[in-house]
């Protein structure tokens, strides 16, 4: 038995991985995401009506269509994080892999050594290019351990660019469902005035599954083979049968009011 129990319970794992794979493979697929959301909102704007209705989804990943720059295009791709393999992007997705936030750019013109850099609430950092890469310095002279540097392509060879960050891990693994693009707000505040609604007719459809179908089965169990319980296992393989969607519509037109038995 527990055995049993340790086998079910590891079988949780590629489960897990499984479906979480899954679900991410879609997100990244579908179209109409964030990033061609945001795209299309900047072409909107720098377009008339009918060219922008005209864009199509493969011409604004692209970065084609109504000539986005490249330097835009790289840049939302990586506010929203795909700009790093696939892989690493499904690892922030979950939470096991250090997520940038509060990103900076950062730029070096030909023979310059250091710039300043306003990291918010009137504090300022010096970010130095050195033979090994660069250094972040507070204004005290002493190394930032708080952020994190590493360079940026550029197009230009006489502009050498860097992106200061912090990382944090947050993903679904930390209840960090991200943000809804649709209501600009957190996941979590979106789902929770739904919860109420959602637990109420899940705790319903327990309850009444399991006292229809334990009197049930005990009935059927002690009237083996007789009409009885041929006629209920066929009623409730057509139960089984019919989709909840479908049975929810026709009973809310049936019981939900209205003029159908008017």
């Amino acid at each position: 038995m527990a055995t049993y129990f340790l086998r079910r319970l590891l079988l949780l794992i590629p489960t897990f991985f499984g479906a979480t794979i899954l679900v991410f493979i879609i997100l990244q697929l579908a179209p109409g995401g964030p990033l061609e959301q945001s795209i299309r909102q900047i072409q909107m704007g720098g377009m008339t009506g009918g060219e922008g209705a005209s864009a199509g989804s493969s011409d604004l990943t692209s970065g084609g269509g109504a000539g986005l720059p490249e330097e835009a295009m790289e840049e939302l791709k990586r506010f929203y994080g795909f700009d790093k393999p696939i892989i690493q992007r499904y690892l922030i997705w979950l939470g096991l892999w250090p997520r940038e936030y509060e990103t900076r750019n950062v730029e070096f013109t030909a023979g310059q050594a250091e710039t300043k850099k306003n990291m918010g609430r009137g504090r300022w950092v010096t970010v130095k290019r050195t033979s090994a890469g660069f250094e972040i310095v507070n204004e005290d002279g002493t190394p930032n351990a708080e952020w994190l540097i590493r360079p940026l392509d550029s197009p230009d060879e006489n502009i050498e660019k860097a992106l200061v960050y912090k990382t944090k891990f947050s993903g679904i693994l930390t209840g960090d469902l991200g943000t809804s693009y649709t209501y600009m707000q957190p996941v979590l505040n979106v789902m929770k005035p739904r919860f109420k609604i959602s637990i109420f007719f899940g705790l319903s459809g327990f309850l009444i599954s399991y006292m229809v179908c334990i009197p049930l089965g005990i009935a059927k169990a002690l009237r083996h083979g007789s009409p009885f319980d041929l006629f209920s296992s066929v009623v409730v393989f057509i139960a089984y049968s019919i989709p909840g969607w479908a049975l929810g519509a026709v009973l809310l037109i049936l019981l939900g009011g209205g003029s159908f038995w008017d």
